[in-house]
């Protein structure tokens, strides 16, 4: 069913505006998530319990930048290695500042837990200092796989570059259709 006329103009406006605002916000999570994290050297993290609530809730994407161990204070949110090398992170605020060994250390506690943290940070452990978080987006992250993650996100962009494609020849087609406003054509 086609709709013609002033109501059929203003559906379609709102259509094309919902769908450029759903395009804006998937290319805004995605630059938030992925882009963003990749060109300055970030690593985006998934927050999976509640220690850190409510400031970073299970299921937040924090992005973490290295910090020199020089820059971390109390009231800083890290994320470290519960063991050097250990690929198994946690990120928690420091809460208290020491000297152990000649070398800084760091007494960390999530803001949901009643008391810190029982072992003391080491600057080895920490991977850095939480730059930015997206709420809820550790959930879909949580979902795929990394190789899933990254064949999605080649196929987002492949989307929204054919959507963005068909959006301006859909315009120019429009233009094209509807008669300049003021002329009058004559058919002899």
């Amino acid at each position: 069913m086609r709709t013609s006329g002033a109501r059929g103009r203003t559906v379609r406006t709102a259509a094309r505006l919902l769908s450029w605002c759903c395009l804006l916000a998937l290319v805004a999570l995605l630059a938030a998530t992925v882009v963003v994290p990749r060109l300055t050297g970030a690593t985006a993290y998934t927050v999976l319990t509640g220690s850190m609530t409510p400031t970073y809730p299970a299921g937040t994407l924090v992005v973490v930048r290295p910090r020199s161990v020089d820059d971390i204070g109390i009231g800083t949110v890290v994320t470290f290695q519960l063991a050097s090398g250990d690929a198994t992170v946690v990120t928690h605020r420091v809460v208290g500042l020491a000297s152990r060994g000649g070398e800084p250390a760091f007494q960390t506690q999530g803001d949901a837990n009643p008391a810190p943290d029982q072992t003391w940070v080491r600057p080895v452990q920490v991977r850095g200092a939480v730059w930015y978080a997206v709420p809820y987006a550790g959930y879909l992250t949580g979902l795929l796989s990394v190789r899933v993650r990254g064949l999605l996100v080649d196929a987002a962009a492949a989307v929204m570059v054919l959507y963005a494609i068909s959006m301006f020849v859909g315009a120019g087609r429009q233009r094209r259709r509807a008669p300049a406003a003021g002329v009058t054509r004559h058919v002899a």
